[in-house]
């Protein structure tokens, strides 16, 4: 079927309007009428070629909500009408330990992105910027009621990929957890090891959003280019999660860890960052790094917000605003996550 979609025709380019094939239902799969896709940074790197080629015409987004409207023959988990969430993942290989233990994610033979990949029927793998998607159901997610609909699609990427590190390296009571960056995933991160019961700080460059990060639930809030910052908190954090691409003092932060403390990275800056192992040597501490959430994980993480009435800060735009909201998140204007209405778009 071909569905109206927002393209990327070349790194450079304007996004456009146009349109994309997507396969017909199989037995497995869910047709889903998507309702709001959210606007992920990701989306703006990847266009840009910040780390790598790319297949254009491309149409992005991976934070995706919408309606179930038709399903195949074998399907059980869903049924027309169902509210349902796609993030960053629609495949993998199914077969390899890592899949096996459930975490689809780290697939050794590369799980198939949501844009951008090669798709099991040879075809590249089109995003949420568009009306309508097909995706296997063992992909898709349910989104619980009490989550309001047009904040739920941040979550499928934004959410999980702080969730999955908070919860993976134990964030909760009595647990001093760093956030790194207060943008569109360390607010997530902020509202989400609050939510865990975890001592939260936020790092960032200024004083700017403070009043923002303890709305959040943040307990304390530091500047990272005042350098009495990095002597003051020497030694202070369990866990350290840094959200931002830029490229950072690694060696700076991973002094801000306790003993066996672990500094993470969700971020993905596209030059490479230095780092010298001696830091770590002193105090048995750990850098790493993480990638999204498991599907069952996702789950769990959709599940946690609506008991915890967790959702993202946004701003709904119409699809004909998408080139100025790009300009508008390279510039840090955004407060914290765009959400396009696809309703807008015909």
């Amino acid at each position: 079927m071909r569905v109206s979609a927002i393209r990327a025709t070349s790194s450079t380019d304007p996004l456009i309007p146009g349109s994309i094939e997507r396969r017909e239902t199989g037995p497995h799969d869910v047709l889903i009428k998507i309702v709001w896709a959210g606007v992920c940074h990701s989306d703006i790197h990847t266009v840009h070629e910040d780390w790598g080629p790319v297949p254009f015409p491309l149409t992005v987004g991976h934070e995706i909500a919408g309606i179930v409207q038709e399903i195949g023959s074998d399907v059980t988990r869903f049924a027309v009408g169902d509210r349902v969430g796609v993030g960053t993942i629609v495949n993998s290989c199914g077969e390899c330990a890592n899949c096996k233990a459930g975490l689809e994610q780290y697939c050794l033979k590369g799980n198939t992105q949501t844009y951008g990949s090669l798709d099991r029927d040879g075809t590249i793998t089109q995003g949420g910027y568009s009306t309508h998607i097909v995706v296997d159901e063992h992909f898709v997610l349910r989104l619980p009621e009490q989550i309001p609909f047009e904040a739920a699609a941040p979550l499928l990427c934004a959410g999980i990929t702080t969730y999955s590190p908070l919860r993976h390296w134990g964030a909760g009571p009595g647990k001093k957890i760093a956030i790194v960056g207060l943008g569109g995933l360390g607010h997530m991160g902020v509202k989400l090891a609050a939510a865990m019961g975890a001592e939260v700080t936020v790092l960032s460059r200024t004083l700017k959003k403070k009043d923002d990060g303890l709305r959040f639930g943040a307990h304390h809030y530091y500047a990272t280019s005042d350098p009495d910052t990095f002597k003051r908190l020497a030694g202070t954090f369990d866990l350290i999660v840094n959200t931002v691409s830029a490229a950072l003092d690694v060696d700076g932060y991973i002094g801000l860890l306790a003993q066996d403390g672990t500094l993470v990275n969700v971020g993905a800056p596209s030059r490479p960052m230095s780092l010298h192992v001696q830091p770590l040597l002193g105090a048995r501490r750990s850098y790493a790094g993480s990638a999204t959430g498991s599907i069952a994980e996702t789950q769990e993480m959709l599940d946690f917000c609506a008991e915890q009435g967790v959702s993202p800060e946004i701003e709904v735009i119409s699809a004909d605003q998408i080139n100025e909201v790009w300009k508008r998140v390279l510039s840090s204007d955004v407060r914290y996550r765009f959400v396009i209405d696809m309703s807008t778009l015909s």
